[in-house]
């Protein structure tokens, strides 16, 4: 039986500020008041939040773009795309206190304050149900990039892509979509092929399922618009020169999805492989998919990934923790998923 819960005078978050508008924008641990939470005009459901993590466009959003494209321009702002907690009061007839909630995207952590906190106020619109069988820790295990590779895997499955047809490649694999994306195409039957800069996480990949591990420089540089058939399917997490390598080098009728831009987002391909061998690619946007999407993805997710394979890829760290490892995040620097315990 839930016991109920009272919101705390004050929690801690990650406090996005920018002192001056033509200065840069700092990130420091804060007490903040419960009042202080922005609404949303609509469905409104307070939570408090037990997990979070560390994600790509957190890093973004923590160190102000660090040379790329800035994601936050709304200041103050809690940064933070994904979280996992419990309803502590709600205006959506959907969710009620004490009901056990994820979040993904949805502009939280950009444009409305997100999970790097022990409290968040968002839309119930944006909230599903945490399925059967994952707790909160490991719902952030997975977090918004092991719900992108679902999405990617589920995007290769509708295509038609069977285990019998190819290897799969997986780009920026000791990432977190990368990681992810590595364990559920074992669990299906699928041979992956795992491409990464760090040799030093071949072990890591091939723990995870991976059959065998190549070194990203044999896809980050301009290639031809038309290479040796190797994939019949590719999950792709770094955009540019890789992506358009993975397309030239697939097979006839396979597919590849798009879901990331680690290395640039440019495309410089040609559309050879798409009309001399009838590839098909996928752009995945894992920000605003419906309530039903969301649902089916963390379905399939409770029931593919094991606790072992979780626990092989992630990283738990404290609230404070999250501003140092955000520019580790974008230099390439962090294996697999960094799961934030925002109450340590």
């Amino acid at each position: 039986m839930l016991t109920p819960m009272k919101a705390p005078a004050m929690f801690h978050a990650i406090l996005l500020e920018k002192p001056q508008a033509d200065g840069p924008a700092t990130a420091s641990v804060q007490s903040v008041s419960p009042d202080r939470l922005p609404r949303t005009g609509q469905g409104d459901v307070h939570v408090q939040v037990a997990y979070s993590t560390i994600n790509f466009k957190d890093g973004l959003a923590i160190t102000g773009g660090a040379g790329r494209a800035a994601v936050v321009r709304q200041f103050p702002m809690v940064p933070g795309i994904d979280f996992a907690g419990r309803v502590i009061s709600s205006d959506d007839p959907d969710f009620k206190a004490g009901d056990e909630v994820i979040l993904n995207g949805w502009g939280v952590g950009e444009q409305h304050w997100g999970g790097l906190a022990q409290e968040a106020r968002v839309k119930g619109a944006w909230l599903i149900h945490r399925p059967a069988g994952l707790s909160a820790r490991q719902a952030m295990a997975i977090g918004t990039a092991g719900y992108t590779a679902m999405l990617c895997v589920q995007a290769l499955l509708k295509h038609g892509l069977e285990p019998a047809q190819g290897e799969v490649l997986v780009t920026g694999a000791a990432g977190g979509v990368g990681s992810v994306a590595v364990a559920l195409l074992k669990a299906l039957g699928f041979s992956v092929v795992a491409s990464t800069g760090r040799a030093s996480e071949t072990d890591y990949l091939l723990g995870l399922g991976a059959a065998r591990v190549i070194d990203r420089a044999s896809l980050s540089a301009p290639g031809k618009p038309l290479q040796k058939e190797q994939w019949a399917g590719v999950v792709d997490s770094v955009g540019s020169h890789t992506l358009a390598n993975a397309c030239a080098a697939t097979k006839g009728f396979g597919a590849v999805t798009a879901c990331g831009l680690a290395q640039g987002m440019d495309f410089p391909a040609s559309v050879a492989p798409f009309i001399l061998r009838g590839l098909s690619l996928y752009g995945i946007n894992s920000v605003t998919q419906s309530r039903a999407v969301r649902d089916a993805a963390w379905a399939q997710l409770a029931r593919l990934m094991s606790p072992a394979a979780l626990d092989a890829m992630t990283t738990e760290i404290g609230l404070a923790q999250a501003i140092p490892m955000a520019s580790r995040i974008l230099e390439g620097q962090v294996r697999g998923r960094l799961v934030v315990d925002v109450n340590r």
